[in-house]
């Protein structure tokens, strides 16, 4: 970010507006370096600046990364006209411009979602290159053969692509079992359809972990909140 224009600073941390900002500025409650400034158009480093509001100093990020527990029925999106998305979710002082899920997840599936406006680390996070696995716990219409897993592990083929080797693990057996699924791909609808072409049907799905980082299991259906660095890391983490 650095050398900013004052009001465009204020805005893009979600202080207020463009336009509201402007109007603390000329009102006198912002300072750069302990000065007041009335001038909007002020340029303040934001790596070099101490800029503070009403005397409170103001800690300037120009990358957040959030952690959300995904409820069902909300769509895996920055915007919708006609539907409630995640980014709709997010409480006011963590909204600001620029805001995506790195990477979907069905409108009915749940679970870990990272919401950031770093594209490049959603970039790293999602390309199969990278080898950042995400697991996905869901419970199958039907149990599983020996054979269908090893299906998994070799590359399932359907219609219109090889899916990369994915690791399928059951951890409770049954009628429905719930199964653990392992894949750093994320096609359209994919964890559904691999299950499909083995004849197979997804009756819920979550996504538990991505990389080395879990679910926070205190996060409620709806909740968010801000990762830590290490936890940034983690997302990156691949084996």
């Amino acid at each position: 970010m650095s050398r900013e224009r004052l009001d465009k600073i204020l805005a893009s941390q979600n202080i207020a507006s463009r336009k509201d900002a402007g109007a603390m500025i000329r009102r006198g409650v912002v300072a750069v370096n302990g000065e007041v400034i009335k001038k909007s158009d002020y340029k303040a480093d934001t790596l070099e600046d101490s800029i503070s509001v009403d005397g409170k100093p103001l800690n300037v990020k120009e990358f957040v990364y959030y952690m959300m527990n995904k409820p069902a029925g909300v769509l895996s999106a920055a915007r919708d006209t006609r539907a409630q998305t995640v980014v709709d979710l997010l409480p006011p002082e963590m909204q600001r411009r620029g805001l995506f899920p790195a990477g979907r997840l069905d409108k009915d599936t749940e679970g870990l979602l990272l919401i950031t406006n770093d594209g490049a680390f959603a970039h790293r996070m999602l390309a199969p290159k990278s080898h950042v696995y995400k697991l996905y716990e869901a419970v199958l219409a039907a149990p599983l053969s020996a054979e269908e897993i090893e299906q998994f592990e070799n590359g399932l083929e359907l219609n219109d692509m090889t899916c990369l080797p994915a690791g399928l693990r059951v951890l409770q057996e049954g009628e429905n079992p719930l199964v653990l699924v392992k894949i750093r791909e994320g096609k359209f609808h994919q964890v559904k359809r691999m299950f499909l072409a083995l004849n197979n049907e997804v009756l819920h799905l979550k996504r538990v972990q991505v990389g080395a980082l879990p679910l926070d299991k205190t996060l409620a259906p709806g909740a968010v909140r801000e990762l830590t660095a290490q936890e940034r890391d983690a997302a990156l983490s691949a084996e």
